[in-house]
């Protein structure tokens, strides 16, 4: 009988990237962790359960029990639950404002648009993670079923890991840019005190040749 703990793991790392592989790569926080690589470490480092996977499912599940050597058996039922149709979203065009927050909020750049501009959803891309759902201030995205999901878990994982980048280098800039304009701004000042101070002094200097 399969036990419920996990096996000794020597080296973590393998076994992440082993999990991580089984993972769906949908991105879409629903296990509780920031993307499916989270998830993964929560479940070798921290003992994290293998049944956090609702876009996964059954299927998923089994194959986390089989990689891990945990019986699936008493996760079954409520994964079975939680288990929901392959999607994909569609936003109605003819209702969208532009206002980019479906763009901003997609974990694997699958929405393409600019800002008071029609947005469009990328078919062969979208995971169906959901997450573009609820930050749309006019309610125009809908969620299609899909007998078999199109996007490719490889590729997505490796735009979720590009959009991680990308931001990370924007907010970087973005920090550097506020350092340097604080410092303008710093030097700017003591630029203009200095110069009022050598004003004032040439001003009395004169004064005083004047009055003599």
């Amino acid at each position: 009988m399969k036990s419920n703990k996990l096996p000794s793991i020597e080296n973590h790392r393998d076994i992440i990237q082993k999990i991580d592989a089984v993972l769906p790569q949908t991105q879409c926080g629903q296990c509780g962790y920031d993307g499916c690589l989270p998830y993964a470490e929560a479940i070798v480092k921290n003992k994290e359960t293998i049944n956090r996977c609702p876009p996964g499912g059954i299927n998923t599940l089994k194959s986390l029990a089989s990689l891990l050597k945990i019986d699936a058996e008493p996760f079954l039922e409520e994964v079975s639950k939680q288990e929901k149709p392959t999607t994909i979203a569609y936003i109605r065009e003819e209702e969208c404002i532009g206002c980019t927050k479906c763009i901003q909020a997609c974990p694997v750049d699958a929405i393409i648009g600019a800002a008071k501009q029609l947005h469009t959803v990328l078919k062969q891309e979208c995971t169906g993670c959901r997450l573009c759902v609820a930050p749309c201030p006019v309610d125009c995205i809908d969620m299609i079923a899909l007998e078999n999901s199109l996007y490719q878990p490889q590729k997505a994982r490796q735009r979720f890991y590009a959009r991680k980048d990308r931001l990370e280098k924007i907010k970087h800039q973005t920090t550097e840019r506020k350092k340097n304009d604080a410092l303008n701004n710093q030097r700017a000042y003591i630029e203009e005190a200095i110069a009022r101070t050598k004003a004032k002094k040439i001003a009395s200097y004169s004064s005083n040749v004047n009055n003599t």
